[in-house]
């Protein structure tokens, strides 16, 4: 769900030769205590998000309300798509799938072809669970610039929107796709960390609970945004690393899948301080389907 109009700022062009100089240096678990000190201090211009208030995760359609039990209540905390308005008066994090591509954004790789990962017969790849989105391909330093040039401004653009933080979906396609090289994951995610703080914005890694550590001490990032992570019971692999920095979701069909309710998750000691139960879909209030609760 990236943003419809591209923009390009001084910061996108910094950050695109800072890559290209780095080339195929990318950090890894041997990287200096010097470094991973470094890239884990956040920014003095970063706001990181509160830990209590009420907090929703709205991919599906912006509303500034959520239904909780006893009625409407204000939110505190939300992240909606790089498309969408920040909710003014909250903290507001701006989705960005920044490893694979978006269904309604062809036209911003239809000239950029070779950023995108094939085959061993040449076919483009699709992501299984989404076949509508391919997936990026970060492996050599051309690549990674190209990527950011797309990209970049979508990052930008969420700062320039007044959002406070950007969540990247889809960094753990290394972990999925044999064919992309975890180097060059990680130098992506790096450059977009790099972006993003320098624009003013925290950054939220998204799922991957096997690289928390990596992610937060190595790579830069502020925070967590996590799905399923009860049902996967891999809760403690972000909060054990980010601390109360954790946006938790939690889906009823996986907590079903789980053996697992809703109390059971917020009973326990690894959950998130804002946990929430939302619908499959994240449809807006109001729509048929919609699902939400909060510990």
């Amino acid at each position: 769900m990236t943003r419809g109009k591209a923009r390009r700022t001084t910061a996108v062009l910094t950050a695109v030769l800072t890559l290209a100089a780095l080339g195929a240096c990318a950090p890894g678990p041997a990287s200096s205590a010097a470094s991973s000190a470094a890239a884990s201090e956040t920014p003095p211009a970063v706001s990181l998000p509160p830990s209590s208030g009420t907090f929703d995760y709205q991919l599906g359609g912006a509303y500034d309300e959520v239904g909780a039990g006893d009625g409407p209540a204000a939110i505190d905390v939300v992240v909606r798509d790089a498309t969408a308005d920040p909710l003014p008066a909250a903290y507001s994090v701006c989705y960005v799938n920044g490893f694979q591509t978006q269904p309604d954004q062809a036209d911003l790789w239809a000239d950029r072809e070779e950023l995108l990962l094939h085959d061993a017969d040449g076919d483009l790849v699709v992501d299984p669970d989404w076949p509508d989105e391919h997936v990026l391909d970060p492996s050599t330093a051309d690549q990674r610039a190209g990527i950011l040039e797309v990209l970049g401004p979508v990052v930008t653009g969420c700062a320039e929107d007044g959002f406070d933080a950007v969540e990247l979906d889809n960094l753990d396609t290394w972990t999925r796709f044999d064919q992309i090289d975890e180097a060059g994951a990680y130098a992506l995610a790096r450059a977009y960390v790099d972006l993003a703080h320098g624009a003013g914005l925290a950054v939220a890694q998204k799922n991957a609970a096997e690289i928390t550590r990596v992610a937060h001490d190595e790579l830069g990032f502020d925070l967590a945004v996590t799905e399923e992570c009860a049902a996967w019971d891999e809760c403690a692999a972000y909060t054990d690393v980010y601390g109360d920095r954790v946006l938790q979701v939690e889906y009823p069909d996986a907590l079903d899948d789980a053996g697992l309710t809703f109390d059971d998750v917020c009973a326990r000691d690894d959950r998130a301080p804002l946990t929430i139960l939302r619908d499959r879909d994240l449809v807006a209030a109001g729509a048929d389907g919609y699902v939400y609760d909060a510990c």
